[in-house]
């Protein structure tokens, strides 16, 4: 039995994948898995029986991912689950940046009741006129799972579309439209484009990375939209720059202190991923991938310890490792096994960084001595007997 613990709700079509296995808890300290999507964990005290954090959406700022890692616990996320949804608020976003549509629908619940709107409207309508984006210049930074659908949905509305990630994926290269221009740097991005949409993580070197600096090689009367993270702009520079006439309207899924309300801005509260259906999306992939990984020691998708895949164990025994990406690592852990004259009938070992993973297929049953043996080692941070 595995002891499951929400820390925030989660859609039925993914809680009703799980078996009777599986048994919800109100404590977290009883959890071998969690399940999460925005709640902070930064805080919390995590137990030493939890084995797995399956976030249900793709940012993990929420939780204290070296932390877990050096608990020998796998933090998983659903990159790509949400992509649609956040797509097609990108595109709309765009749509109000260009069109003063928010400001004409205020305008007219101002007029109701008076008489004849119609004329009013006709009279009136002429201030909130915009722009076509049909042959604009939208550049996409990041080509991810969400910046490649951006992409080619606004090649799809006849946009000329630049793209910059020096960091895409052979698969994402793959489908991305051949339409797309590739900016061989980003201040390519910045000089030609009269839209710019963000799409990368949040790390060191891009927080902050919209601000004063690159907002002045961008075009005058440019629209920023961010999709991404809040922390990605510098809200300060933005308000600058927007007072001053460099940016004509910064849209942005995040509202805080200082966005929100700020003029030239259109806040709004964080829907990208606030579909149905990308709610049942990410819950469904972010149980597989935990159930996975409980059951068979298998990861997909995990930031802080590398991809696996061992299948089902068709041996007598199956042993998960998570440990340190150190030397003589292997040699230390096979030779415990050799102590007891079992057989190895299969291994796989990857690392991730300062973190490995290794998996045993072993032709004995696997047993608390042997268990309490490998946590003996230096450096390893968790043991699991899966078989």
């Amino acid at each position: 039995m595995y002891n499951i613990k929400y820390l925030n709700p989660i859609s039925e079509k993914g809680k009703n994948l799980l078996t009777e296995k599986y048994k919800e808890t109100s404590e977290l300290s009883d959890a071998a898995l969690v399940m999460v999507r925005s709640a902070a964990m930064h805080d919390l005290e995590l137990p030493k029986g939890l084995d797995a954090i399956a976030r249900a959406g793709a940012g993990v700022n929420n939780i204290p991912i070296d932390k877990c890692a050096e608990q020998g616990i796998v933090v998983f996320n659903t990159p790509g689950a949400n992509a649609n949804g956040v797509k097609e608020l990108v595109v709309a976003g765009m749509l109000l940046a260009a069109r003063d549509i928010v400001g004409g629908i205020n305008w007219v619940n101002t007029i109701k009741g008076e008489k004849d709107i119609a004329k009013l409207v006709e009279k009136g309508k002429a201030k909130f006129s915009g722009t076509e984006v049909l042959e604009k210049a939208v550049g996409v930074i990041g080509l991810g799972a969400i910046g490649i659908l951006v992409a080619n949905a606004l090649v799809g509305l006849g946009m000329t579309v630049y793209g910059y990630d020096p960091f895409i994926s052979i698969d994402h290269a793959w489908s991305l439209s051949r339409s797309v221009i590739h900016a061989k740097n980003i201040d390519e991005v910045y000089e030609n484009c009269d839209y710019i949409t963000v799409h990368v993580p949040l790390i060191d070197e891009t927080k902050g990375m919209i601000n004063k600096d690159t907002i002045a090689k961008m075009k005058k009367d440019v629209v920023v939209l961010n999709f991404a993270r809040d922390s990605l702009v510098n809200d300060t520079d933005m308000e600058v720059a927007l007072k001053e006439g460099k940016v004509k309207k910064y849209v942005t899924d995040f509202p805080n202190d200082k966005t929100a309300g700020m003029s030239g801005v259109i806040a709004i509260p964080h829907l990208g991923a606030s579909t149905e259906e990308s709610e049942d999306n990410c819950a469904v992939m972010a149980i597989k991938q935990a159930m996975d990984y409980i059951e068979n020691g298998n990861i997909m998708n995990s930031v802080n310890y590398p991809n696996c895949d061992a299948g089902i164990c068709t041996t007598e025994g199956r042993i998960a490792i998570c440990h340190k990406n150190v030397p003589n690592m292997i040699n230390q852990l096979t030779t415990i096994f050799n102590g007891y004259n079992i057989n190895i009938s299969n291994m796989i070992n990857k690392s991730k960084g300062n973190f490995a993973y290794t998996l045993f297929d072993i032709d004995a049953k696997s047993t608390l001595e042997i268990k309490e043996k490998l946590e003996k080692v230096n450096s390893v941070l968790k043991v699991r007997i899966l078989k």
